[in-house]
């Protein structure tokens, strides 16, 4: 058994059990809830690690119905999880200020799972919605009359995989293509899962037309599922992959560079994809300069290479509490437009999910983003 995947089914086990000790008892339902609550837990405990590995699942009839269990349970876990450990010091305080009682501590227990479940069925219900359209004006100094409002449609971290198909996918593609962009803009995580598994459900891609062109850049998921057979594939469906590289679009006499850099990361997978704004611009002369980065982290970089605006992706805005707590300890930013020195950059919350099918405070977005005179 791989070490790493035993310790967390190690860590899932543990945090059942604490799950369990704290409500069970307090629940005095009787033996009989007391043992439907272990059997709960102990199915938990054997279908979210299924969760976690649901994008590498072999394709069988009954593999799909399992990918949603699993990652269904994901959710509810987390939210479980979350509840039990807030309740916990929220009976402390509340004994401490002289405030207990057997039907607090018997219905803060009965809460805990009532507040789980409907957080995980509201979450649901966000991830599942089609992501709105989020409009975005970007402030540009000398900006040349030519290129006000232009404007690029940004998609980003749909997760094509075991619960987003190919319907999902084509919704999406419709909406951005009524939007009327210069230029549309996908930046990473496009996928979870191999090109052999997931082809049929990338093929609405194709359809994406901008007058400028549609744009693509590696995000770290690209990488655990063959970045190289990834970028093979979206350059068959018509889409422009930008691997440290560039175009430059005019109107009239005005230009404007759009330029893309492989994930933050890349390098760790493939020695020939690390990151590089600067080699991305080369030696290219444009009146505004674009680039595409999937991991808001890429943008001191992209900064000093003399950059205006970055479009990053990467954060979901966290996707669902607590977890939205732990971006800031990766990434400079969560999300929304944000400065860097002389340069913009924004995070977009993703238009699909990862793992759960689930989004709370988080909603997903598409986002049109249009050039504006500062």
């Amino acid at each position: 058994m791989n070490r790493s995947f035993a310790t967390t089914l190690a860590l899932l086990v543990l945090l059942q059990i604490y799950i369990g000790m704290r409500l069970l008892p307090d629940l005095g339902l009787g033996l009989g809830v007391e043992v439907f609550g272990v059997l709960v837990l102990v199915l938990l405990t054997v279908l979210v690690p299924v969760g976690l590995m649901s994008a590498s699942l072999r394709r069988r009839r009954w593999s799909g119905l399992v990918s949603w269990l699993g990652l269904l349970s994901m959710g509810f876990f987390s939210s479980l999880l979350v509840s039990t450990l807030v309740r916990d010091p929220a009976l402390l305080a509340l004994r401490l200020a002289g405030v207990s009682s057997p039907e607090l501590t018997r219905g803060s227990a009965a809460a805990v799972p009532l507040v789980a479940c409907g957080v995980t069925l509201l979450g649901f219900v966000n991830a599942r919605r089609l992501a709105r359209v989020k409009q975005v004006e970007v402030p540009i100094a000398g900006l040349p009359p030519a290129l006000h409002g232009y404007a690029i449609a940004q998609v980003s971290d749909i997760h094509v995989g075991p619960t987003i198909r190919r319907p999902y996918l084509n919704a999406i593609v419709n909406r951005v293509n009524k939007l009327g962009a210069d230029a549309i803009a996908i930046t990473g995580d496009l996928v979870d899962g191999s090109v052999h598994r997931l082809s049929l459900h990338t093929q609405p891609l194709a359809r994406l037309a901008a007058p400028d062109g549609v744009f693509f850049v590696t995000g770290n998921h690209e990488y655990y599922s063959g970045a190289e057979e990834w970028i093979a594939e979206v350059r068959r469906l018509g889409v422009t992959v930008l691997m440290n590289q560039h175009v430059i679009r005019r109107r009239d006499d005005a230009t404007l560079m759009i330029a893309g850099v492989a994930d933050y990361t890349a390098h760790h997978f493939h020695p020939h994809h690390k990151s590089d704004p600067r080699a991305a611009a080369g030696n290219a002369v444009a009146d505004v300069r674009v680039l595409l980065a999937h991991q808001p982290r890429s943008a001191a970089a992209a900064a000093e290479a003399g950059f205006d605006l970055q479009l990053s992706g990467h954060t979901h805005g966290g996707q669902f509490f607590p977890w939205n707590l732990a971006v800031p300890l990766q990434q400079p930013f969560v999300a929304g437009l944000h400065r860097v020195r002389d340069m913009w950059v924004y995070i977009s919350r993703g238009t699909g999910y990862w793992g759960p099918p689930k989004r709370f405070g988080a909603p997903s977005e598409i986002t049109l983003v249009r050039l504006v005179p500062a």
